[in-house]
């Protein structure tokens, strides 16, 4: 690089900086809101796992049995039992008053047909539209009434000569025993939030850029040579970077998330998918040519990209165009490359495949700047 080129360089490096700081709707974006978002956006998950929903078990067989799994059901953390009652009914109008998300009918002769050996049918109704809500009713009624199941087989089996060991032993062969490795807690949080804060990193610093590159596109000073739009990115690229530290430094540790597997490797993956963000985002700028244009737009695209992203959808069920149009987005290498060293402790190698994208769009946009927002040599002889 010449002395010109690095003096162009300097000079617009200078100058973006310089104009993030004072343009008060650019620094909003770029600074403040990916503060804000990293306190409030984690804070309707802080309690990650769901615990005591409201439920109600409906107990038509009045025997020993059906009230074991009624204490069962008492008793575990992820119910709490508002009411016993032998009208369904009444249950029912409960769950649709919003009293309960649940309910259980233990129906008559339970007992006896469990004591002859006939199917017994327990019967858990859920409210479906609140999907965590539906998985504690579900699983905690399947819980206590597995524990109360178990326990019946078992004394069977003692009564049929087998001792405790042996009846325990004959019941359960095989021992399952179920491990999270990269959600401990397998909460909502831990599993939405680090995903998602690579898309906000994404989406503030395209509303950024964009805006920034609207600015010079009205004021008339969008054309540069490639030095000046290695500096135009290189100081939007470290606003950038200190986000991606911030969150992957603090705002995990602050909120419990899983993270720290691999540091080093969360730290390169920053240095190639901020700058991919911020070409993109020149790259918009230039063609909207407007600063409002740019932020109205781009702030509805968000979900689309979460979408595309493939850690909320599988990709295997996208319409093969949108298999290969999520490609052109950052936030689809960069949220799978983050979740493999951030989450799962991935060594580099391993993501080298999304760092080699990340890097083309960086390539690619630049020549694009280059080519299409480099001054003519018409101009410049004027």
């Amino acid at each position: 690089m010449s002395s010109t080129s690095l003096q162009g360089f300097a000079a617009a490096w200078r100058d973006t900086a310089l104009g993030v700081l004072r343009d008060k709707g650019v620094l909003l974006i770029m600074l403040l809101a990916p503060i804000i978002y990293g306190f409030f956006y984690p804070w309707p998950y802080g309690t990650q796992a769901v615990t005591r929903v409201p439920v109600a078990v409906v107990d038509q067989d009045h025997s020993g049995l059906s009230r074991q799994i009624a204490r069962f059901a008492m008793a575990s953390p992820r119910l709490d039992v508002r009411m016993v009652t032998s009208d369904v009914h009444e249950a029912q109008q409960a769950l649709w008053r919003g009293e309960i998300e649940g309910y259980a009918l233990l129906p008559q002769d339970l007992k006896r047909n469990v004591l002859r050996g006939t199917p017994a049918v327990v019967t858990i109704e859920g409210n479906g539209a609140y999907a965590l809500l539906n998985k504690a009713v579900l699983y905690g009624f399947s819980e206590a009434v597995g524990t109360v199941s178990a326990g019946v087989e078992i004394r069977k089996l003692q009564a049929g000569g087998q001792s405790a060991i042996q009846a325990a032993r004959s019941h359960s062969p095989l021992n399952t025993q179920l491990v999270p490795l990269f959600n401990p807690t397998e909460g909502y949080g831990s599993y939405v939030v680090p995903a998602v804060a690579l898309l906000i990193l994404q989406q503030t610093l395209l509303m950024g850029a964009a805006m920034l590159a609207g600015t010079w596109a009205e004021a008339r000073r969008l054309r540069a040579g490639m030095g000046a739009w290695l500096g135009r990115l290189g100081a939007l690229s470290g606003f950038g970077v200190l986000s991606g530290v911030f969150y992957f430094g603090w705002v995990f540790f602050l909120q419990d998330y899983p993270r720290g597997g691999n540091p080093f490797g969360a730290l390169v993956l920053l240095l190639f998918y901020v700058p991919a963000i911020c070409v993109l985002g020149l790259l918009l700028g230039c063609w909207f040519r407007d600063r409002e244009r740019a932020l109205q737009v781009l702030l509805f695209t968000a979900l689309p990209m979460a979408f595309l992203s493939g850690f909320s959808w599988p990709v295997e069920a996208l319409p093969a165009p949108l298999q290969a149009l999520r490609w052109l987005f950052p936030s689809t290498a960069g949220i799978q490359a983050s979740l493999r060293l951030n989450q799962m402790g991935a060594p580099l190698h391993d993501v080298l495949p999304y760092l080699g994208a990340l890097a083309a769009m960086v390539v690619v946009g630049l020549l694009v700047l280059w080519a299409a927002a480099t001054p003519r040599k018409a101009e410049q002889q004027v």
